[in-house]
């Protein structure tokens, strides 16, 4: 997000049409496709259990966030970088520049 969304002052504004859908998605085996449904689902139930906050009391902070949705998000990155091939040991520049090559070489096809 941080690397292709604009600013509305300090604040990030992005779309579905600016960060969501702009790099490709991994074809992945159903395997790991299965994983990141459950792990996808673990957040939403993580956040279930606070219903009363907003996102930004869930995300506010992140020194304060509540520890199973730390998990949760935790374990789904692990299932999102293993469809893509990625390290979970890749840096956030080192990721992003990954899915520059990946949307560059679908768009060149």
């Amino acid at each position: 997000m941080r690397a292709i969304c604009c600013r509305l002052k300090s604040d990030y504004s992005y779309t579905v049409n600016n960060v969501y859908n702009t790099f490709p998605w991994p074809s992945g085996t159903d395997e790991q496709k299965y994983s990141i449904e459950q792990t996808a689902q673990s957040i939403l139930n993580a956040r279930a259990k606070y219903a009363d906050c907003t996102l930004a009391q869930l995300y506010g902070d992140k020194a304060y966030m509540f520890p199973e949705l730390v998990e949760a998000h935790r374990e789904n990155d692990k299932a999102v970088m293993a469809a893509y091939g990625f390290g979970m040991k890749m840096t956030e520049s080192e990721c992003v520049a990954e899915l520059f090559k990946l949307y560059e070489k679908l768009t060149k096809q």
